[in-house]
């Protein structure tokens, strides 16, 4: 099974994603998971190969202006651990690279 990717998303490719990027890599540890993990920017996002692409709840309508090839994670608080486990979870389970 290839390795997993994910990418986190905001605004500017700065802060908040790179936050948002230690937060995913906790929350893949508490659940036993590798992946490979990198941030962005929405316009580098659109054209990434990303499996998963985890934003804010804020980027949702212009995502939806692109045709992406990658599960997409709206997120209401980009930090937090727990909300990324909880919509992390059923996604990777369905990828086959969690255990069910």
């Amino acid at each position: 099974m290839k390795k997993l990717s994910i990418l986190a998303v905001c605004g500017a490719g700065l802060g908040s994603s790179f936050a948002c990027e230690m937060s995913i890599e906790a929350a893949l540890k508490d659940l036993g998971v590798e992946a490979d993990l990198s941030h962005c920017d929405i316009s580098s996002a659109t054209s990434s190969r990303a499996d998963i692409i985890m934003t804010g709840e804020n980027f949702r309508s212009q995502f939806q202006h692109y045709t992406i090839n990658a599960n997409i994670i709206y997120l209401k608080r980009l930090v937090d651990k727990n909300e990324i486990k909880a919509k992390l979870t059923p996604i990777l389970q369905e990828m086959g690279h969690l255990a069910i």
